[in-house]
């Protein structure tokens, strides 16, 4: 007796912790009942908005945390630093409609580990938590595409390692995961990893980009705008 309750507290705590942040109930809910129908995570808590997040008791420790944009009051992006400084070692996952370039790369710049559409299936999402509380940057396909598209671009391209290189054609040319890591015959947690490298370096040019863009009106009128779901 004393060895299944030890395996069950085992069980308890490894499980990855996941706050929802979602205004509409008809989501919210269904997210809820997702994270706690699935093994090896928990839903420790769902807020409406980032406000009532931030009033969360300091108990209340997230791994991950799935974080609209469109909110009452602070919009998603703009909670992502001070949801950062409460849960210091919470990873971010974007969970929302919007895939505009301008919403992706202001979010990766405020602190998202990674991006994902709505449409986004219930196992794909699960696959994302996992992904991210393992190091990786789960994006939507479409989104990592224009993403890593833009980055290519950029002078940080010439910083890539040889195998980051081969990981980024493999990603623009529309290959998941588990087959970039067939083809190159790695893990798939390694190429989790070399994402995540290569979204670091694009955060850090991202980053210098925004700045950039913040003393002119046009980013300063995004960030007052907030378009209707």
């Amino acid at each position: 007796m004393a060895s299944i309750m030890g395996s069950d507290l085992n069980s308890a705590v490894s499980a990855i912790r996941v706050f929802v942040i979602e205004d509409l109930p008809a989501v919210r809910e269904p997210l809820r009942l997702l994270l706690d129908g699935t093994p090896g995570i928990t839903c420790v808590g769902a807020a409406p908005d980032a406000e009532h997040a931030l009033s969360e008791p300091p108990d209340v420790i997230p791994d991950v945390v799935l974080l609209d944009i469109e909110l009452p009051g602070m919009n998603g992006i703009d909670a992502l630093a001070p949801l950062g400084r409460k849960w210091p070692k919470a990873e971010f996952l974007m969970l929302t409609i919007h895939d505009a370039e301008q919403r992706v790369f202001a979010a990766l710049c405020a602190g998202a580990t990674g991006y994902l559409l709505k449409s986004v299936s219930p196992a794909a999402l699960v696959d994302a938590i996992h992904e991210v509380h393992g190091g990786g940057a789960p994006m939507s396909a479409s989104v990592a595409r224009q993403v890593i598209r833009t980055f290519r671009q950029s002078p940080e391209h010439e910083t890539l390692s040889e195998r980051e290189r081969e990981v980024l054609g493999a990603l623009i040319s529309g290959q998941t995961y588990r087959q970039i890591a067939e083809a190159l015959f790695i893990s798939v947690n390694t190429v989790a990893f070399h994402v995540k490298q290569i979204y670091h370096k694009l955060h850090v040019h991202s980053r210098a980009e925004a700045a950039a863009l913040g003393r002119t009106p046009t980013l300063s009128a995004l960030r007052s705008a907030r378009p209707t779901e």
